[in-house]
């Protein structure tokens, strides 16, 4: 599943620099009897399978064992945990080493959650057949972030949920601006005069104010005290 989005483009380059290292781990290496049993049926009645405590417990201390860092950060993928945002992964592009689980079936043991991690992260309001989509979502997120991996740094400061208050030099949760490229006209549906002005300043200020006006439409709850 992962060799796709790892093996294409940017995250790929990221590699191929030696800007991350990006390795995948199998849990039923760290399985049980011969078939390598890593589930059982839920105490109490339910239905589906849980991944059982002792083998990702086991799991993590295999990894730790060889952790380039003193000590890297386990997160556990779970739609039970707390949402994802650009904000989120900023955070998590500074740290050396991360340890993703990505669940499975009906989800983990609960003591997974409650000993053995250090955060509990949600891609969404939604439910999906595994961890393993938003584990390459959130690895796709944050190594972009990394430096060196983009070839314009700015890149990272102006788009959505990433711009920067020149006046305060903090983060401002914003969508991004609407963009446009050649033709100037096309079916009657015209690029706007103000970006063919040359005026920076200007544009600056046109960008600006549709980010925001764009953000109340389409996401108010990202807008402080709404």
């Amino acid at each position: 599943m992962f060799s796709g989005p790892f093996d294409e483009s940017i995250v790929k380059r990221a590699q191929e620099k030696g800007l991350v290292e990006i390795n995948i781990h199998d849990l039923r290496n760290f399985g049980e009897g011969e078939r390598r049993t890593v589930d059982d049926r839920p105490y109490g009645g339910g239905v589906g399978m849980i991944l059982r405590v002792d083998i990702i417990d086991k799991a993590i201390k295999s990894l730790k064992k060889s952790a380039i860092s003193h000590q890297p950060s386990v997160i556990l993928l779970d739609a039970g945990g707390e949402k994802f945002t650009q904000e989120k992964a900023v955070k998590l592009s500074a740290t050396k080493q991360l340890i993703l689980i990505a669940g499975h079936y009906e989800g983990v043991d609960a003591r997974v959650r409650e000993h053995l991690v250090d955060e509990v992260i949600s891609i969404g309001d939604y439910v999906l057949t595994g961890g393993e989509i938003p584990a390459m979502v959130m690895t796709d997120a944050i190594v972009r972030l990394v430096p060196g991996v983009l070839e314009k740094p700015e890149a990272t400061s102006s788009e959505s949920f990433s711009r920067i208050n020149e006046l305060t030099n903090q983060r401002i949760t914003t969508l991004e601006y609407p963009q446009f490229t050649r033709p100037e006209v096309y079916k009657g549906w015209k690029v706007p005069e103000i970006l063919l002005s040359g005026n920076h300043a200007e544009i600056g200020k046109w960008r600006k104010e549709k980010s925001l006006e764009l953000t109340k439409k389409n996401r108010p709850d990202l807008i402080k005290g709404k």
